[in-house]
């Protein structure tokens, strides 16, 4: 028992700021990248591997928190992460090193873990029919904390910075951000409840077996949902740590304040809107709506394979725009790329706890986890030194992506969307403990 009365609606609060801080103090260093690069001597190409390296940790981190948070609770697992960021952030500001430098921000980096502690904790308090709008407003809200960072940050620690600490402004902001982390660990520790009753607990905490994890992580579904997320969320993460970069170098633009506002556009696409990638997914359930032929019947999935086309198209688009050579056509293809990244991760969890209701943490993050992986390599090719510009990279990403959507159209089909919580690539197909009926 927490110290007040918590409902679903507090706990949504509660997880929601959660996360949005995680996000605000994993993409904190994205602001900063001119001044880090000066002071440590970066290329741009290093400045992408930083971006990066943002995300090495968070594929295993997020399987195995998903798994925890159906272990333990999500309360005791968000605040144990919370807790250790602030306190590396801390040391990241002091270290001169940038190999101590780079070691300290790839722990802090593991922030970006608490997405599936905190879609866990979403799912043990609400309903199935309004779960695909509560996960968009957690996740919605708590992405745009990357936005909050490219937003606030530059203006709270300005390059003229010179405080009671340091006299560098990127060193200040690390250190402070660190400082909130642990007090928000000490809150979410102390008003956080696991689940909305013993009962619903239980049942998420008895699934919580080695067994259960390898069986649900290579259901049909849980892959297609994973390599979706690679698409959108994996992207995501990529664009918020290399747009501020790309539109200060691919276009000339050197107010850093400005570069980042720009950067800001697409993370509060990305974030504010994911809510209505939810809300859409409840409502073709609800309303049973066919709005693909193909998939009828399969209302969630339908929604799902309609944004994924829309990323994929977007980010064509943003090549083209590049190469116009106007940066506001850049800005404004980066905000649609933002919104069809938006739908689709919000369509995305509200089938992963709709599909496997008593295993949401464990599935939630294999398919954060893998989601991740997008983030990693994606960078790379933005700023890879074999490019003939910087905007080529857009192109080769999107291309990329097509083997997936191909894949999802295959498994989206009504046969196989049937039982794609049962049956999968390893395995027997046999009822899992997880399983829930079909949408039909």
């Amino acid at each position: 028992m927490g110290l007040i009365k918590m409902t679903k609606y507090r706990t949504l609060i509660l997880a929601t700021i959660g996360f949005n801080f995680s996000f605000l103090i994993w993409f904190s260093f994205a602001p900063f990248t001119g001044p880090m690069a000066e002071e440590f001597g970066l290329s741009t190409a290093e400045i992408g591997i930083l971006a990066s390296s943002a995300i090495w940790m968070a594929p295993f981190g997020r399987m195995l928190t998903g798994w925890l948070s159906d272990k333990y609770g999500a309360p005791t697992i968000f605040a144990i992460v919370l807790a250790y960021v602030g306190v590396f952030s801390i040391g990241s500001a002091f270290a001169q090193d940038y190999s101590v430098f780079f070691v300290t921000r790839l722990i802090v980096a593991t922030a970006g873990i608490t997405f599936v502690i905190g879609i866990q904790h979403v799912a043990e308090w609400w309903e199935e029919e309004n779960l695909g709008l509560a996960e968009g407003i957690y996740a919605g809200i708590g992405n745009a904390g990357a936005a909050g960072g490219a937003l606030i940050l530059p203006r709270v620690f300005p390059q003229s910075w010179s405080g009671p600490l340091f006299s560098t402004s990127w060193r200040a902001a690390f250190f402070y951000t660190g400082i909130v982390s642990i007090f928000l660990a000490i809150a979410y520790y102390l008003l956080g409840e696991a689940a909305k009753s013993e009962e619903k607990r239980q049942a998420t905490k008895d699934n919580a077996s080695f067994k259960e994890w390898l069986h649900t992580a290579t259901r049909y579904g849980t892959v297609v949902l994973a390599l979706g997320y690679i698409m959108t969320f994996g992207l995501e993460l990529s664009m918020n740590g290399w747009l501020a970069t790309y539109y200060r170098e691919a276009f000339n633009q050197d107010n850093l304040v400005v570069a980042s506002t720009f950067a800001a556009t697409f993370s509060v696409a990305a974030g504010l809107l994911r809510p209505f990638g939810g809300y859409g997914s409840d409502l073709l359930m609800r309303k049973e709506m066919n709005i693909l032929p193909w998939f009828k019947g399969r209302y969630r999935e339908q929604w799902t394979f309609v944004s994924l086309c829309f990323v994929v198209i977007t980010m064509f688009a943003m090549t083209l725009a590049g190469l116009s050579g106007v940066l506001m056509n850049a800005v404004i293809v980066g905000f649609l790329v933002g919104t069809g990244c938006a739908w689709a991760e919000g369509a995305i969890f509200a089938q992963v706890p709709s599909m496997f209701p008593n295993s949401s943490g464990a599935v939630a993050g294999v398919v954060g986890g893998i989601g991740t992986v997008g983030g990693i390599i994606y960078p790379l090719i933005y700023s890879a030194p074999w490019l003939a510009n910087l905007h080529i990279g857009y192109s080769i990403v999107a291309a990329s992506m097509i083997p997936f959507v191909l894949l999802t159209a295959w498994v989206f089909q009504p046969e196989i969307a049937a039982v794609a919580n049962t049956a999968g690539f390893i395995g027997d197909s046999g009822s899992s403990t997880s399983s829930v009926p079909s949408d039909d």
